[in-house]
């Protein structure tokens, strides 16, 4: 751990905030003079303050530990580059255009990958009226169900969530040129491409 890029982090950190050294130090409860030390790169914090200072700083502790934020490339503004996550604990669906590093219930989230299509992850999609109908032939248990899915265009996404002993089917506004991304609780998460086509079986 180098102390002179954590301080000069935590100092980077705490102007954004608009804080003083002091108004830190009483956050965290330790004297000034601590702070002016860490920033000076004379010293790093305790373990037993890292929990606070990251939440008061508003970063994760590894990147306090590291000393630097890396900043992605600037998003493009096209949906296409969507990624997905999903909790296996709780079942949140969390979803970015980015490189992003996301935890829930105290685990770190893996992108979802896409698998290849199968006869077991196929759907049907019809028009009625002003929306697609969307049948997926799935079974619908509570150890194996479509969590979610979701439509995404090169300016647009929708997210539908699921749940267990509903139906497998869906309806949604017509969008044209997307794809649907399918997620199964077991196999993984599915993309069918070309949604929009009139009607038929998409695998």
């Amino acid at each position: 751990m180098d102390s002179t890029k954590v301080g000069g982090l935590i100092q980077s950190l705490r102007k954004e905030k608009n804080m003083t050294q002091n108004d830190l130090a009483l956050l965290l409860n330790i004297s000034d003079k601590t702070i002016s030390k860490w920033e000076r790169g004379l010293g790093c914090p305790d373990v037993s303050l890292l929990s606070d200072l990251s939440r008061i700083l508003g970063v994760n502790i590894e990147k306090i530990l590291s000393g630097e934020l890396q900043s992605n490339k600037r998003d493009s503004g096209s949906m296409k580059q969507v990624k997905f996550y999903s909790c296996k604990n709780c079942g949140n669906v969390i979803t970015s255009t980015g490189a992003i590093n996301i935890s829930c219930c105290g685990r770190i989230l893996e992108t979802l990958q896409i698998m290849k299509g199968s006869e077991d992850h196929a759907i049907t999609v019809n028009d009625i009226e002003d929306d697609f109908f969307v049948m997926l032939e799935h079974e619908m248990s509570r150890e194996h169900y479509i969590s979610f899915v979701a439509y995404v265009s090169y300016d647009k996404f929708m997210l539908i969530k699921m749940y267990p002993e509903q139906n497998a089917e869906l309806r949604f506004p017509k969008m044209y040129g997307g794809s649907l991304y399918v997620n199964c609780t077991q196999h993984g998460l599915f993309k069918h491409d070309k949604i929009g086509q009139r009607g038929g079986r998409q695998k």
